[in-house]
Formats: C-alpha cells, sequence, structure tokens
C-alpha cells in the first residue's frame, strides 16, 4: 500500500493548542503564535447572520450570486474590474487556496519566508513546493530573478512547477512588496507561463492608505487569480468564508471551471447564513469600513508599541507596513544569546520563549526559512483583551496601548525581552 503524503500539525494552530492547554492548567500565557484577530463581530453583521439562519439549502457550488457580485465589486472598486460569473467562493480562503493548487496541478512556487499552509498544501495535492526567497523586506513575493532561475532549473531536472504564490501584503513579515517588485513578479510569471495566486487576504490592513496595494492581477490579469475573505480584516475567522476572483481569459475560464469541480468534491457549496452575511460585507456600507478602518489603526499602534521593544533590545523587526505581525531578526544578539541560554537559532528562541516565559511566538523554520536563523514571527492581535468589552475598548481607543491590559502585555514583552538578552527594560515610550 503506498504512503500518504506526510503532514504535519499547522504551526499556527499546534502551537495555539499547547498554550490553550497550559491556560487551561492555570499558567500565564501570552499568545502571540496564531494570527487570528482577537475583535468582536461587528453587531450589523451579526444580525444579518441571524436573520439568515433559516437559509439551508446547498446552494451553488461556487457561492450565491449576491455574495459573487458583491466580491466583484469590492474588488472593482480596488482597479480590478471583475465579472461575478469568475468569482468562486468558498469556505475560507485556506480552502480555496487548496482546491485551486489542485485545479491548476503542477509544482508550486512558494516565498521563503512565507506562510506556514503554502508548502504544506503543495505536498498534501501530490506536487513538490520550490521555495524562492524573498527581496529583503519585501516579503510575500518571491524575488522574480530567483524565480525565473529556479523554474528553468525546476524544468530542466523534469519538474513540472505551473504556479507561483504570492501574498500582497506579507504573512509572516508584516511588508508590502513595492509596485516595482511585484511588476517583475507578474512579467517574469508570463514569461515562465506560470499561474499567479495572489493571496490578498490582508490587503485592508495596510496602514498608510494612501497608496494603493499593487496586485499582481493589475500586471499579469490573464494569468492572475486573486484570493481574499473576512477573516482578517472584518475578525472573522469562525465564518470561514473566503473568494476567489479567476482571470478574464480562456485559461482563467477553464480554471474556474475545474475549481468549481473540485471544490463540489469537498465543500459542496459555503454556508448559506454566513454567505448573506458576507455579501452585506464585501458591499462595504460605511458601518463596515469605519469597523475596518479602526481595527488597522489598533494593529498599526500595537504592533509598533511592540516593534519598539525588541529594536531597544537590539533584535531588528523588518519594516512592518501592514497586519498585526513583526518578524525580528536577532542576528545581531547570537553570540549573546547563545552564550546565555544556548540558543542558535529560531526553534530554541521559540521554544525558550514558551517554556520560560510562556509566550507562545514561530520560529523562522515554521514559515520556510533553511538553516539556523535567529529569527521569529510574532502576532499582536490577541493582546486586546481577553473578553469583548476590553476588545471594543481597544477599537475605540484613541491611544490602545495607554490601557491597562494591553499596557500589561506590551511591558511584559519587554521584560521578556530583557531577561533573554541582558538588556535593561526601556520605558514604554508615549504613543500618538
Amino acid at each position: 500500500m503506498p504512503e500518504p503524503a506526510p503532514v504535519s500539525m499547522s504551526a499556527t494552530l499546534a502551537a495555539d493548542e499547547a498554550l490553550a492547554r497550559r491556560r487551561r492548567a492555570g499558567e500565564s500565557v501570552l499568545p502571540m503564535a496564531s494570527g487570528e484577530i482577537g475583535l468582536p463581530v461587528l453587531p450589523v453583521l451579526r444580525e444579518r447572520l441571524a436573520a439568515a439562519a433559516a437559509e439551508n439549502a446547498y446552494g451553488s457550488v461556487a457561492g450565491s450570486h449576491s455574495l459573487r457580485a458583491a466580491a466583484a465589486g469590492y474588488w472593482e472598486r480596488r482597479g480590478l474590474g471583475t465579472d461575478p460569473g469568475l468569482v468562486v467562493a468558498g469556505p475560507g480562503s485556506k480552502a480555496l487556496l487548496f482546491a485551486l493548487l489542485l485545479a491548476i496541478g503542477g509544482d508550486v512556487v512558494v516565498p521563503v519566508p512565507g506562510w506556514v499552509s503554502y508548502a504544506a498544501q503543495t505536498r498534501l495535492a501530490g506536487a513538490r513546493p520550490l521555495p524562492v526567497p524573498i527581496l529583503p523586506g519585501q516579503g510575500g513575493v518571491p524575488d522574480p530573478d530567483g524565480l525565473r532561475e529556479a523554474v528553468a532549473g525546476a524544468r530542466a531536472a523534469g519538474r513540472d512547477p505551473r504556479a507561483v504564490v504570492v501574498t500582497v501584503p506579507d504573512n509572516p513579515t508584516g511588508t508590502v512588496a513595492p509596485a516595482a517588485t511585484v511588476r517583475r513578479l507578474a512579467e517574469a510569471a508570463r514569461e515562465l507561463d506560470l499561474v499567479v495566486v495572489s493571496d490578498e487576504i490582508y490587503r485592508d490592513l495596510v496602514y498608510d492608505t494612501s497608496e494603493p496595494v499593487s496586485s499582481p492581477a493589475l500586471y499579469a490579469p490573464e494569468r492572475t487569480v486573486v484570493t481574499t475573505g473576512l477573516t482578517k480584516n472584518l475578525a472573522l475567522g469562525g465564518w470561514r468564508t473566503g473568494v476567489a476572483r479567476l482571470p478574464d481569459s480562456q485559461a482563467g475560464r477553464a480554471l474556474h471551471d475545474r475549481l468549481v469541480a473540485v471544490a463540489s468534491q469537498i465543500w459542496s457549496s459555503p454556508p448559506a447564513p454566513v454567505q448573506t452575511a458576507a455579501a452585506y460585507a464585501f458591499g462595504e456600507p460605511p458601518e463596515v469600513t469605519a469597523h475596518i478602518a479602526a481595527s488597522r489603526r489598533l494593529h498599526e499602534k500595537v504592533v509598533r508599541a511592540v516593534a519598539a521593544r525588541f529594536r531597544a533590545v537590539g533584535a531588528e523587526p523588518f519594516p512592518v507596513a501592514a497586519t498585526c505581525y513583526l518578524y525580528p531578526d536577532f542576528e545581531p544578539l547570537r553570540e549573546p544569546l547563545a552564550r546565555t541560554h544556548g540558543v542558535y537559532d529560531g526553534d530554541a528562541l521559540a521554544l525558550l520563549l514558551s517554556e520560560r516565559h510562556g509566550v507562545g511566538v514561530l520560529p523562522a523554520s515554521a514559515f520556510g526559512e533553511p538553516g539556523r536563523p535567529l529569527r521569529i514571527r510574532v502576532a499582536t492581535s490577541r493582546l486586546y483583551g481577553d473578553a469583548d468589552d476590553r476588545r471594543s475598548a481597544a477599537l475605540e481607543s484613541a491611544d490602545p496601548v495607554s490601557l491597562p491590559w494591553i499596557r500589561q502585555a506590551v511591558d511584559r514583552i519587554g521584560d521578556v525581552l530583557a531577561d533573554l538578552t541582558g538588556a535593561g527594560t526601556p520605558a514604554l515610550a508615549p504613543h500618538a
């Protein structure tokens, strides 16, 4: 009997479960491994969901017409003209991404570092990931020159790379690749005849809204699939709804048909009540856009406060420009960490933070980085409070870092880092 493809638990979910067990045992933990956004559901969306509770038919595999039309409008307002007939909805963008890899087939180029599930899903689809490093500070987008070299080498060796995944903005680094790099990636994909799968679930969480996010679909529209959902911008992780925009081209329409066929064998249809609420959200009425703007401000203020703690002890976070993620590099502290704690890489550093201090983070190896990099991924999205009243207060506050529970968490991070590095605990600077 053939062996099934090896698969491990998602690193983020495994870390969450481990910390939850310790919390149930009475330990004080600080969960910073998962990217779940700790914010309450917007009341109008709860009302829409409740009103749709009686909708219990399967419905269309690709999603309801209202949801697909609303998603098309969402992309239209971002400069991506979209045919609702080429939109596919699914039970979360994570499931959609996996279905897309099955529908495309072949090996998949993934960015390094890159989200924990890209390579794992590629293997589950019976293919092999082809890792290509990012350019410094330009997370989520494989170096276009490295892409050409890697694909040429893989094809010369008999492999069949057919797709490249990008993340705009990026998880894990919290950075946004500039338009020039995204354009070069799109041009390289066209030269190499690769499908671009652009995971844009963090698009609405870029801090500086004066400049539009550059999607590969702007530069290679005939071959770029765009995915998004409501998990991050509206903190609806438990509602599991994602949408994919297929290219309006002959190849894109053929891929759409294959994707719907794959979906029909996996999820039948997205949950109907959630689709109704999601259609309202993708329509972007004022209360939804205001809620997203408030969450974006909250993420920026808290993540910058935490980044200051890392910089104060000599670690160097990537230049975060979006999301709730930091990707600090402890390379400048390699010698003292090795001497004092026997820490030589991100895995050992993450283990030490967890076992000694109850702080959950993920090592760079979870995101595909080879060797022994002294980097970790830190998520600040669970620091906003342990109950909805506190989370709402954080969302509404002009200075959320001054709230006692958030200040306590940020101070704890500073104390932990000071203990690790032997540095003095830095004072928490005022926040505008």
